[in-house]
């Protein structure tokens, strides 16, 4: 039997755009993953209870892989990051067998072993003396013969699952979870093709945002909120026209560029298109003239394909898609990659143990030719600080200006909501559907 498929806009579907492209698309933006789920509505009391953050302390964040920072962040033996999501702390550290991760609590009487990331020989509490190798074997108890009843092979730092992919670093704190190959499902073979090992951190912003840590991710998994928040782009952007997949913890929607909303009630020139994709002013020239004949999408694809070949290789394949479309995955729960040559990677998490405060960071992933490039040092924001004071971000920093001004609203109006659930979309709001979807199986008694 066929499955059924969720209805979807009357504009062109993202596979019969691609099917006219110059250069074809590879084989992993022609997949399509139907998504099939009852859930419709979700309580608003996940967005705006203390109690449902605690349950999400509890039953998700210790359970769930999650992303923790780059290999290239720790790249020597003794370096290391804190990684913090909630009450957790977790030290990630290069040794000379690799990276591992440990809790960053001191087994003697409970003191964060470390402030701040740094490089070192062996972990020493600041309190009593009590020091670790950094592979989280006991080095030494300050006045030994005092605890007679410490057995030295089992006095451990608490250990924490750690491995990588794609040049990205993953700890569980749950020991007995499941191979992070496993949970990542198809997003390895999906992203071989674009090789995210072979990326740089050319820039990483972080912004702590005045609304729930779901309610942020959620804003930037769909292309429904484009017609009211970033009206700017409409003649080149079909939101509507977007692609939404889900497989296992992934989840995927992929908005073609180059191709008019569905939204407009005229049609806009293949120029007109071409300004929109670039955000052109519009009290300024034209940044190019998109030559006689030739889309927009096209001209916009051959530009950015002769600036990417040089560095990712003459013998590697550009397909219009890879460089022209937004094609966002997102991993349970909280990790956002980006496919194709865009450069973005998103990080959601809760901030300072708030229910009603969140961390948003953006990574700008960069190929790069020859030696790897030292990787940017992360730049916070306050919360009351515009993304426009992270120039790194380009003009992405002022889309990122129009959504900050909606999410700390939908905060206000979540904690003051006098009705049980929110409504999603049968598809145009698939990624939030499977995120709540995948949620359930967590928190489920």
């Amino acid at each position: 039997m066929a499955t059924k498929m969720a209805p979807r806009s009357e504009g062109i579907s993202y596979q019969e755009l691609i099917a006219n492209d110059v250069v074809p698309p590879p084989e992993t933006l022609t997949l399509e993953g139907i998504f099939e789920s009852p859930i419709t509505s979700v309580p608003v009391s996940r967005y705006s209870t203390p109690e449902f953050h605690a349950i999400e302390m509890e039953r998700v964040w210790p359970k769930v892989w999650q992303m923790a920072c780059r290999e290239e962040e720790v790249p020597e033996v003794g370096n290391y990051l804190i990684y913090e999501i909630g009450p957790y702390s977790i030290l990630v550290v290069r040794t000379a067998e690799g990276i591992v991760a440990h809790h960053n609590v001191c087994r003697h009487r409970g003191r964060r072993l470390c402030d701040a990331p740094g490089k070192v020989s062996n972990f020493i509490c600041p309190f009593h003396g009590f020091s670790w190798n950094i592979d989280g074997s006991l080095r030494g108890v300050t006045s030994e013969w005092d605890f007679p009843h410490i057995d030295k092979k089992d006095f451990t730092l608490t250990p924490v699952l750690c491995d990588t992919w794609g040049g990205w670093v993953f700890i569980n704190m749950d020991l007995e979870a499941q191979p992070l190959a496993e949970f990542l499902g198809v997003l390895p073979e999906h992203f071989a093709v674009w090789s995210p090992e072979d990326r740089y951190i050319e820039a990483h912003v972080a912004k702590i945002m005045g609304c729930n840590w779901k309610a942020c991710q959620e804003a930037f998994m769909e292309a429904f909120h484009v017609v009211a928040t970033h009206p700017q782009i409409l003649g080149g952007i079909g939101d509507e026209n977007s692609q939404y997949d889900a497989w296992g913890n992934v989840s995927r929607a992929i908005t073609p560029n180059g191709t008019p909303s569905p939204h407009l009630r005229f049609e806009p020139t293949e120029q007109e298109m071409f300004d929109s994709i670039t955000m052109r002013d519009l009290d300024s020239e034209s940044m190019m003239q998109v030559p006689e004949g030739m889309t927009a999408r096209a001209f916009m694809a051959e530009g950015a394909r002769a600036g990417l070949q040089p560095i990712v290789g003459e013998d590697t394949p550009i397909s219009d898609a890879c460089v022209s479309d937004s094609i966002y995955y997102t991993l349970f729960p909280n990790f956002h990659p980006w496919g194709g040559y865009n450069r973005i990677v998103y990080r959601f998490r809760p901030y300072d143990n708030r229910h009603d405060k969140s961390i948003m960071e953006c990574y700008f992933m960069s190929p790069f030719a020859g030696e790897r490039p030292d990787p940017a040092p992360i730049h916070w924001l306050a919360e009351d600080e515009p993304w426009t004071n992270a120039p790194e971000l380009g003009m992405l920093a002022r889309v990122f200006m129009q959504d900050t001004f909606n999410l700390p609203k939908v905060q206000i109006g979540l904690m003051a909501a006098q009705y049980d659930s929110i409504v999603l979309a049968n598809y145009q709001e698939t990624k939030i559907r499977h995120f709540h979807h995948t949620l359930e199986g967590y928190i489920s008694d």
